[in-house]
């Protein structure tokens, strides 16, 4: 019956997976997640435990979540405890980027987020106060309202203020009453049609959409990926922030209304443990050309790059462009910014093979980070080609100065 695309198959199917995700996140459940968690290192015996004592359907569900909680750790520290889909831990912000956003939203009055997904968003949320989350796939709201528990769960056991309201709902993100919230938060799909897309019009919901949501409530919060293209209207109404952490670029948050900061200037933020560190500046600022190459190189770090900030960056520190509209930046004075990678330079030569690994050898460059920019070169055949034995951990940056190709063999000097 499943290949005749009959809507009484299709609707059995979804309502059998719906029962299973209601099991799953229930407290039936529990034993056998554990179950599989002890027994994770021994994938061939856990299966066939599960198998013996569950239906196919619900081990193998069993199984996928042990595993997605592995993968979720980097994210969540209460990974051990929550719910994921495959998609759903991809696309959900991690607590620490989420803790950061959640600090320009006030405390008083309920916040919605729309398009909630698993609720890496949702649940930062509810640690300020009330809390609506909604999204349209059936599942995916089941698994954000048991994640969402898990957090009110743990902000109770550590005596946190527990929000008086915290609920999620499945529903069109764009019906959504938002005037009944203080403020909003939205994910909108960027895959609508499966092929990912930088273009907030083919956003779903898309740009007219949302600004129809802004005209209900302008506090708003938009998460798009690193590289989309914000609508010109955007640019001009919001702050525009590109998060950032680990040497990438998270996201981009269009921060409307009262929860922006410095409406048309772009922020590019790098959130360590216990810190961020932040630049808002002018996009497109040129750097001026150094006469050469420095004691030092500096790489700015992905979020300021992607907010287009780093000739404004460049500025403040009086830093130079090795070579015109490429952010590889010199000086002979040592700068600590957490927003600029910094390397000591040793060697500055043409790029050629054989003169480069015989100057790696007689530095002991066992261990060799290659990076480039400007250049069509293959990184990691490049290092495979100049692979030597020693026990220093070097950089080679691989670049362009005066219209040709040079290496830059370096000490990473700073994160």
């Amino acid at each position: 019956m499943a290949a005749t695309g009959s809507a009484g198959t299709v609707a059995f199917m979804t309502d059998a997976v719906l029962d299973d995700i209601r099991w799953l996140t229930s407290a039936a459940a529990e034993r056998w997640l554990r179950m599989a968690e002890v027994l994770a290192d021994e994938p061939l015996s856990c299966a066939e435990r599960l198998r013996r004592e569950l239906s196919a359907a619900r081990a193998a569900i069993v199984l996928e979540q042990t595993l997605l909680r592995r993968r979720a750790r980097r994210k969540f520290s209460a990974a051990a405890d929550m719910f994921f889909t495959p998609r759903g831990l991809e696309q959900a912000t991690d607590e620490r980027i989420a803790a950061h956003k959640r600090g320009r939203f006030s405390s008083v009055g309920p916040v919605a987020d729309l398009c909630c997904g698993i609720g890496g968003d949702l649940v930062s949320l509810a640690a300020r106060g009330p809390v609506v989350g909604v999204d349209r796939d059936e599942v995916t709201a089941l698994i954000a309202s048991a994640n969402l528990a898990v957090a009110t769960k743990r902000l109770a056991a550590i005596g946190e203020l527990v929000p008086d309201a915290a609920q999620v709902l499945c529903g069109d993100a764009v019906a959504y009453d938002v005037g009944e919230s203080a403020a909003w938060h939205i994910d909108p799909d960027r895959r609508p049609k499966g092929k990912r897309t930088t273009h907030v019009a083919m956003h779903e919901p898309c740009d007219t959409a949302i600004d129809g949501l802004r005209q209900a409530n302008a506090d708003a919060a938009v998460k798009l990926a690193p590289a989309a293209e914000v609508p010109a209207h955007w640019a001009a109404e919001a702050e525009l922030e590109w998060i950032g952490r680990d040497r990438q670029c998270q996201q981009l948050v269009a921060w409307f209304g009262g929860l922006a900061g410095k409406v048309g200037m772009r922020r590019a933020s790098v959130l360590s443990a216990d810190a961020v560190h932040t630049f808002v500046g002018e996009r497109g600022v040129r750097a001026e050309l150094a006469a050469g190459v420095g004691r030092f190189v500096y790489e700015p770090h992905a979020a300021v790059l992607a907010a287009d900030l780093w000739g404004d960056l460049a500025k403040q520190h009086v830093l130079s462009a090795v070579e015109p509209r490429i952010p590889y930046l010199t000086a002979d004075v040592r700068i600590d910014d957490p927003l600029l990678a910094r390397f000591e330079v040793l060697d500055v030569l043409p790029l050629r093979k054989r003169r480069l690994k015989g100057l790696l050898k007689e530095r002991r460059a066992g261990r060799l980070e290659v990076k480039k920019r400007g250049v069509e070169i293959d990184p990691d055949l490049l290092r495979r080609e100049l692979a030597v034995e020693g026990d220093e951990q070097l950089t080679l940056l691989v670049t362009r100065r005066a219209r040709k190709t040079i290496a830059i063999i370096a000490r990473r000097d700073a994160p």
